[in-house]
Formats: structure tokens, C-alpha cells, sequence
């Protein structure tokens, strides 16, 4: 058996917890410089607000009926996620972390559906005693099946949070009012070729021939086909390693000053090689860009694709490159609106290939990032940084963050304080 855990809203849950008094409130969290609505708790799920509605649309209804919203805190966010997935790994030999607020855990070692059932009850209650986030869990043989589990347990009150497919009656009963659209596995476009076959539900499409699966949706369909009848197909491995890694921003005003986005690039330069290397990897290439707002009559840009000779995933090196490519395309009293980094061309970083001639001291340089990683794990994320690299005063110049609740969990000035 596997069990699926989903946290309920979750970016509503995280700031909930350090606000009991927003319980059975309105809530939405909002997208970088408050733009769409990125969470929405179930009061406003049921006033029929959208999921990634401009924000700017529904003023209306947030003042009619007291909506309180939220810019992202995904700092306090990634912590509390964190401890839940520390929590999950205790009980699972394997745990597959799908997102940040969902992981699969492999139970195969319990001896029944129902033991199973139990143990989830019991790492329910805890996570939402001991961290305070309501997690609803799916149980099924196949992972296909477990997230159609867990979308019952969230959305019934009767399952109270645990959902089990466990036998051929409840299979078919859950897949026969499941819409074939929300299957995981079956996309847009999919779900528009299956309903133009008069396909509309996922227990229509498991009951339909094999043979029509494949012709229809080819490899992936099928293998959606035989885990929806129970057949696991989906290997429990880790998520695959990213192609490509972004990080990109669109500021709450224009810039002008050249010093400013040279530090917020350097920041996207850090985030994305410290992902580059959690999943220990190294690029190739890099992309930088900047620009003014597409709404301005001239627009202009900064953008450059910088190969490297030797593969990397020094932070100094490729913020070096990019203030390169800054300082040389920089147009003065230009106001620009987005900027970021892409890394390209990402390969493991195990047997690298180094030039004869290479003027960079590549041990010392890994042996400085490691000792930077050490200390910035062991004392937080942003303990030691690059002397250009954006502080949090001057990125709250960039982005609109004004509903922005405390770091609670990572800031020691943050930190609750109690008077007794």
C-alpha cells in the first residue's frame, strides 16, 4: 500500500497557525508583489473566488465579506513544510516528496488496509497537534489511486482526513463520480480527446480496453490506465533531477539604479546554484535577462546566454559572469520591471570534465562553497552571502510585500514571545 499526504491549504494553513483567531475566516495568500491568488481557504473556495484570479478583481468581494490576504512567506512556508516531511519520514522506509505540502509514503511493510488506515490517523492527529497543519491522507495500492483517495478525504467530512481504496467495490465506487479531467496523469488536452470519446469519468476510461488507452494517450495514458485498475506502474523513486532552474522576479516598481538589480541578480545567481547543488548538479550554460516594462512604448533589455568552458555550480563564478553581462548591456535611467537567472545544459556533477588550462583554482573554489554551505545550513540560509548579494531591507524596496506575516519560524526577532 501507499499513502498519500496532502496538506489542506496549505500556505492558508502556515499562516493560521500563528493566527488562531483567522479560524473559519476568509483567507487568501497572494503571488509575488500581491498579484493572483495563489491559496485560498475554504470560506473563500465556497464565495466562488478562482484559484489565480488577479487580485485586483476581486476587491469587491474582500471588502463585502472581510477577506484577509497575505503576501507569499514562502520562508516560513519551506520550514514548516520541512518539519511535516521530517515527521512523515519516521514512519516510511521511502518517502517521495511530491511538493512542498505532499508526499507519497510506501507502507508496504504494514500487514493490512487497515493497519495502514490506523497508522494514518495517528500521523494525522500528530502533525496537527505538534505542528498545527491539517494533512488529509489517501491509501491505495497505486499512487494514481491514492490521489483519488485524497482528494475525498479533503473534500468529505465523513472520511475525517483518511481516505482507503483498498478492495474492487471501493475502486469502483470512488472512480465512478471522479471526473476523468481531474485524473493525475491526464491533461488538458488529454482530458478533451477522452470527453470527445464520450469519456468523462476516470472509472469510463479504467473499464475502456487497454489497446484504446495506448492509441489515445500512447505510454503515459496507458500507464495512468493500469494504475487507475490497480496495477502499480509508477516506480517509487526520487523526483527527477530539473532541466532547467529559474528564479525571476518582477519588481513592484521599475529600477533605476544599476547597483540595486546587480543585487537582486546576485541573489537569483545563489538560489539557483544552491538548488543546482542540492540535487548535485552543474550547468553548463547560463541565461540573464532584464527588462522594462512590455507596456512602455521602448522597451529595453539585457539579455545574454553565457556558455562555460567547465561545467559549474560555484555561486562566485556564475555571479561573476553575470555582473559581466550586467555592467557591459546596461542602459542608464532605464526602469526595469522583471529580471532573473536561468541555468541551462545541467548534467551530474560527477566526472567533470576540466580544461588544461583552466585559471580558476576549482579545489579551492569547492572547497570555499562547501565551507559557506556548512555554515549557512547549520546557522540559516543566509548567514554568509556574497558581498553584493540583496538583504532583506533592500528587497522589500523591490517587491510588494506589504500583508507579509513574520518569519515565525526562522527569524529569532520574528519569534512569538509570551507574557505570563
Amino acid at each position: 500500500m501507499y499513502a498519500l499526504a496532502d496538506c489542506n491549504n496549505f500556505f492558508v494553513s502556515c499562516e493560521r497557525v500563528f493566527r488562531p483567531d483567522l479560524k473559519d475566516k476568509p483567507v487568501v495568500v497572494l503571488s509575488g508583489n500581491d498579484g493572483c491568488v495563489v491559496a485560498r481557504s475554504n470560506e473563500v473556495k465556497q464565495l466562488g473566488i478562482k484559484m489565480g484570479v488577479p487580485f485586483y478583481q476581486i476587491q469587491d468581494e474582500v471588502k463585502k465579506y472581510g477577506i484577509v490576504h497575505f503576501s507569499s512567506n514562502f520562508a516560513l512556508y519551506g520550514d514548516l513544510s520541512s518539519r511535516i516531511m521530517s515527521l512523515l519520514g519516521k514512519y516510511t522506509p521511502d518517502l517521495q516528496q511530491y511538493s512542498i505540502d505532499e508526499a507519497f509514503l510506501d507502507l508496504s511493510y504494514l500487514n493490512s488496509a487497515d493497519e495502514a488506515r490506523r497508522l494514518c490517523i495517528d500521523i494525522r492527529e500528530q502533525i496537527l497537534r505538534g505542528i498545527g497543519i491539517p494533512v488529509s491522507f489517501g491509501i491505495s495500492p497505486t499512487k494514481t489511486l491514492c490521489k483519488v483517495a485524497g482528494d475525498y478525504a479533503k473534500h468529505y467530512n465523513g472520511y475525517k482526513g483518511v481516505c482507503c481504496i483498498d478492495t474492487e467495490s471501493k475502486r469502483q465506487k470512488a472512480l465512478k463520480t471522479y471526473p476523468v479531467s481531474d485524473v493525475w496523469g491526464i491533461g488538458r488536452k488529454s482530458a478533451q480527446k477522452l470527453e470527445a470519446a464520450n469519456i468523462t469519468t476516470a472509472l469510463q476510461f479504467a473499464s475502456s480496453p487497454a489497446l484504446f488507452a495506448k492509441n489515445m494517450l500512447h505510454k503515459p495514458g496507458l500507464d495512468t490506465w493500469r494504475e487507475l485498475n490497480g496495477e502499480p506502474c509508477i516506480p517509487n523513486t526520487d523526483m527527477p533531477e530539473k532541466q532547467t532552474i529559474t528564479c525571476s522576479r518582477t519588481f513592484a516598481r521599475g529600477v533605476t539604479e544599476k547597483e540595486l538589480l546587480e543585487q537582486a541578480l546576485t541573489d537569483f545567481c545563489a538560489t539557483c546554484a544552491r538548488k543546482l547543488r542540492e540535487q548535485k548538479s552543474v550547468c553548463r550554460q547560463m541565461a540573464v535577462f532584464a527588462h522594462t516594462s512590455r507596456f512602455q512604448e521602448q522597451m529595453n533589455t539585457i539579455h545574454s546566454t553565457i556558455t562555460f568552458s567547465t561545467p559549474t555550480c560555484n555561486t562566485m563564478e556564475l555571479t561573476q559572469e553575470m555582473l559581466r553581462t550586467v555592467r557591459k548591456q546596461w542602459h542608464k535611467d532605464t526602469p526595469y520591471k522583471r529580471a532573473g537567472v536561468i541555468l541551462l545544459a545541467i548534467e551530474p556533477d560527477k566526472g567533470v570534465q576540466q580544461q588544461l588550462f583552466d585559471p580558476r583554482d576549482r579545489e579551492r573554489d569547492r572547497r570555499l562553497q562547501q565551507a559557506i554551505d556548512s555554515v549557512n545550513r547549520q546557522y540559516g540560509r543566509r548567514t554568509v552571502t556574497l558581498a553584493p548579494q540583496m538583504q532583506d531591507e533592500r528587497s522589500r524596496q523591490l517587491l510588494d510585500t506589504g500583508t507579509k506575516s513574520p518569519a515565525y519560524t526562522t527569524r529569532l526577532t520574528d519569534i512569538i514571545t509570551l507574557h505570563c
